[in-house]
């Protein structure tokens, strides 16, 4: 019998998937893996596919073992940004096969399952630590506890009505007061997200920073700025509505204006699977055609 025990984490797709997804299950049951399934992805899966029922469940970190070895989310870059929520604070790596678009986070593609599996049995496989950034505001506990961030946080306009001002200290400096439609806070691995289609730039994992990138800001002499992972931003809104909306990835949360925020570097992080052909910058080159020049081919 197998030791090796690992976690899933899914949510809907749609039936063009469903046998790479059983072609899962066939291989880890082959390999004698131990399975922890993500509760609510089970509930889908059974009305979807043939799956195995002695699957244990989970429901959320507080019900994984500690013997994990690592999850897998099965979707797109999506998925893997609410599998961290999951994850949260316990260590565990994580491995995205891709059932979306983009596979930016979620690199292994559908047809290469069984491949990437077995180098990642095999040890074949480095662990890239991603930093996370956190926000937090006094006598509010913001997303149930879920207040980190693998890609951004961003704070946008409550409504289409005006834009709003987001007046923003670093460790306690003034850094700039915001005219814009919002303001996004991206890590590395969020460069090349939303702060990327607002003009910001890629900066690459590990580099020890965080970007500050405005939404559509009326004046044109401000542009994004490249800050140190150890700062702390303090943000106040105002705007003619008396609210705003905060985001933190893939959750949002809509807040009066007289809540201040606080946003810095998480204290924990996350740590990505990543196979030896997975390298960053042919990554940028494939998925966000980053370089490509027809001269050179």
């Amino acid at each position: 019998m197998s030791n090796i025990a690992i976690a899933i984490y899914g949510r809907a797709f749609n039936t063009s998937v469903n046998t790479f997804v059983e072609e899962l299950f066939t291989f880890l049951a082959e390999k004698e893996i131990d399975i922890y399934l993500y509760d609510e992805f089970y509930t889908f899966l059974k009305a979807k596919i043939s799956c195995p029922y002695n699957l244990k469940t989970f429901t959320s970190y507080a019900d994984l073992p500690t013997h994990i070895n690592f999850m897998l989310s099965l979707g797109g870059d999506g998925t893997m940004l609410s599998a961290v929520s999951i994850i949260k604070d316990t260590g565990i790596p994580i491995a995205g096969i891709n059932f979306g678009r983009l596979g930016f986070l979620a690199n292994i593609q559908k047809t290469e399952i069984k491949e990437a599996l077995q180098k990642i049995l095999n040890g074949e496989y480095t662990i890239q630590p991603r930093a996370l950034l956190a926000v937090e505001t006094e006598g509010h506990d913001l997303f149930g506890g879920e207040n980190f961030a693998l890609n951004d946080i961003t704070v946008f306009r409550f409504d289409t009505s005006s834009m709003i001002t987001i007046n923003t200290t670093i460790n306690g400096e003034l850094l700039n007061s915001y005219w814009a439609d919002g303001l996004i806070i991206a890590t590395p691995t969020g460069s090349t997200a939303y702060s990327l289609s607002c003009g910001g730039p890629i900066i690459m994992p590990g580099s020890g920073n965080f970007v500050i990138t405005p939404i559509s800001p009326h004046n044109l002499n401000v542009r994004p700025i490249v800050v140190s992972s150890d700062m702390e931003l303090c943000l106040e809104i105002e705007s003619r509505t008396e609210n705003f909306i905060l985001s933190c990835d893939s959750r949002s949360e809509t807040l009066p204006t007289s809540t201040r925020l606080t946003v810095k570097k998480a204290p924990f992080g996350i740590n990505l699977i990543r196979l030896e052909k997975d390298a960053y910058f042919s990554t940028l080159r494939e998925k966000l055609l980053w370089g490509i020049d027809v001269r050179n081919y």
